[in-house]
């Protein structure tokens, strides 16, 4: 009988101990499936946010510059966080936390220096999004035109195959004049910004600001690293 009952809550033991297995593998096949998803969840959010920082920027950088009559651009994102003279106080301009990028690993924005060649591409990338047009620079465009006039020859002699180019280690974080900020990843994204999939390929500007301007379309595929 002891023998009998012995059998029985082996049985029973081992009966318990296969459906918990079941159940963990199928729990961890759920957790496989539904990897991807969250994955793209968290990754769109991060971008949005970077989008979301990255105009923040451009709007205080165009501040910045029409404070000063167009006479100069900012040189360190510390020139932004100061803020402006407004009487006897300073008028914020950049949020202190939008002074970091959170799609970078240590936070730093790339600083895009005003000159053609350097934001051609991004340009161009605009000009073919908004029906092969480029948007105008926001008023006072004088303080402005400055910097793009002479992109028109630099757009012409693009090439529709250039490949593209990833950012090296020789981007600049501080002591440059910029018009504008990009992010240091590389990779794809999930959300596209004017067109554009790869984070380090959105640059944020006050130029360009004219028809077309802000667009995130998602992309429906994973981004690949």
């Amino acid at each position: 009988m002891k023998t009998t009952t012995a059998t029985v809550s082996t049985n029973e033991s081992g009966m318990t101990l296969l459906a918990i297995m079941i159940f963990l593998t199928a729990f961890a096949f759920i957790l496989m499936m539904a990897a991807p998803a969250v994955y793209t969840d968290v990754q769109r959010e991060k971008e949005l946010e970077s989008i979301r920082r990255g105009e923040e920027i451009s709007n205080a950088i165009y501040q910045y510059v029409v404070f000063n009559a167009g006479r100069k651009l900012p040189q360190s994102m510390d020139d932004l966080l100061e803020g402006l003279p407004d009487g006897t106080k300073k008028r914020q301009i950049l949020r202190p936390s939008a002074a970091k990028d959170p799609l970078s690993l240590d936070g730093r924005w790339r600083l895009i220096q005003p000159q053609p060649e350097v934001i051609a591409r991004f340009a161009k990338r605009i000009q073919a999004f908004n029906n092969g047009v480029l948007p105008s620079s926001p008023p006072p465009n004088q303080y402005f035109d400055k910097y793009t006039v002479s992109l028109a020859n630099v757009l012409n002699t693009e090439t529709e195959d250039e490949p593209d180019e990833d950012i090296d280690d020789s981007a600049d974080f501080d002591g440059v004049p910029f018009v504008g900020v990009a992010s240091q990843s590389n990779a794809r994204s999930v959300l596209m910004y004017y067109g554009i999939e790869k984070h380090s390929q959105w640059i944020f500007t006050p130029l360009f600001r004219g028809n077309g301007a802000m667009s995130i379309r998602p992309n429906r595929q994973p981004p690949t690293r």
